[in-house]
C-alpha cells in the first residue's frame, strides 16, 4: 500500500499537524517531508498540487492543505 506525503516547513502549526497526522494514521504510514530543510523537493510538491504547507497528499493522490503556515512560494526564497 502506498503512504501518505505530509509537507511542512517546520513551523508550530505544521509540527502540530505533524503530530496529529502521526496520531491518526500511523508513523508508517506517511512520510514526512520537511520542506525548509528539503528544498529540492518543493517542485515535487508542487507537481502533487501542494500550494501551501502543512500539506498531506494521499496515496490517491488528493492534496489536503491544513492550515495554513506558509506557501511554497515563501519556502523559495
Amino acid at each position: 500500500m502506498a503512504k501518505s506525503i505530509f509537507y511542512h516547513a517546520g513551523c508550530p502549526v505544521c509540527v502540530s499537524a505533524e503530530n496529529d497526522i502521526i496520531e491518526l494514521i500511523g508513523e508508517t504510514q506517511v512520510d514526512i517531508i520537511h520542506l525548509g530543510e528539503e528544498t529540492t523537493r518543493i517542485k515535487e510538491a508542487e507537481s502533487a498540487g501542494v500550494k501551501s504547507v502543512p500539506a498531506l497528499v494521499t496515496p490517491k493522490g488528493h492534496v489536503l492543505h491544513i492550515n495554513f503556515g506558509a506557501s511554497l512560494d515563501d519556502l523559495k526564497n
